[in-house]
């Protein structure tokens, strides 16, 4: 069976090439040059006998032949790369679990514990970082993302909106006599106040958001970091409320109004395609999903 197929190398290359409709494009997520490219391309189509793309001036269309093969060839790696994740995971292991601040600290380590008692084997590692992984060329099994969740090549689940909305200290709100219209916020030290989200809340509340304009900005660059400063008292945070109801209930935090901001983002769960079927990853995906979804606020 083995002599019947085409080098691996040509293979790999060929379902790029297919994916992004461009041998450049293959070449760079390859790490090879556009000759090589072509060159593997070329090979492949003379073990099949015939064209497997039309080349023109900016691009390459696959052929009858081509478009035949590709999803084969596609499918065939996934099933590939599950396998050997699989094998290389097994049912233990460590699950590194890539996510910003305010979500590891106001979310998931309140939570993970239910996750670790039912999943003995697999130990977790957090990394709070705000930028966005590359599954491809780091140990990251798993992504919580904030985004609109259209992420090529990744598997994405809503988990919930990222809905915004101001919150202060009662002791600061008792400060100016209460907070009883939107404006009143404008009384207290903003923090942050060039946070798009602020922008968008003061015209949500028809309040003239250039109100905002030469204020200091004091941007922490995280809203964890943000609603410690509000509970002591330093200002008003713009906060996304699903994470911050243990600090409403127990009246560390008030949220004044009603009115949520939503600009079309969420959080969601990610990991790549291929990696789906992974012990652990599916065993964390199980998890988070209704234990998120039974999350109150």
């Amino acid at each position: 069976m083995s002599q019947q197929l085409p080098p691996l190398t040509a293979l790999r290359v060929f379902e790029a090439a297919a994916r992004h409709g461009s041998f450049t494009k293959a070449a760079t997520e390859l790490g090879m040059t556009q000759a090589a490219v072509s060159y593997q391309i070329k090979l492949l189509e003379e073990r099949v006998g015939t064209p497997l793309f039309l080349r023109k001036p900016r691009q390459v269309v696959l052929t009858e032949t081509g478009s035949r093969l590709a999803p084969a060839v596609g499918d065939a790696f996934n099933i590939l790369g599950e396998a050997y994740a699989a094998a290389r995971a097994g049912s233990g292991g460590t699950l590194c679990i890539s996510t910003v601040l305010t979500f590891a600290s106001n979310w998931l380590a309140r939570h993970i514990g239910s996750f670790q008692m039912r999943h003995p084997a697999i130990a977790v590692r957090l990394d709070t970082s705000s930028h966005m992984v590359d599954f491809a060329r780091e140990e990251v099994d798993i992504g919580i993302r904030s985004g609109d969740g259209a992420w090529p090549g990744l598997v994405s689940h809503l988990l919930f909106r990222a809905q915004y909305t101001p919150m202060l200290s009662p002791r600061l709100a008792d400060s100016i006599g209460g907070v009883k219209e939107p404006a009143d916020l404008l009384k207290l030290r903003i923090l942050d106040p060039t946070d798009v989200w602020w922008k968008r809340w003061f015209e949500l509340a028809n309040v003239p958001s250039d109100s905002l304009e030469g204020r200091p900005d004091t941007s922490m660059g995280s809203q964890a970091y943000e609603a410690n400063a509000a509970m002591a008292g330093q200002g008003v945070a713009i906060l996304t409320r699903k994470f911050f109801t243990n600090e409403i209930a127990e009246g560390r935090l008030i949220q004044p109004f009603d009115l949520l901001g939503d600009d079309g983002h969420a959080y969601w769960l990610v990991y790549p395609e291929a990696r789906r079927n992974v012990p652990k990853i599916r065993a964390f995906r199980e998890w988070i999903l209704p234990e998120i979804a039974d999350f109150g606020g």
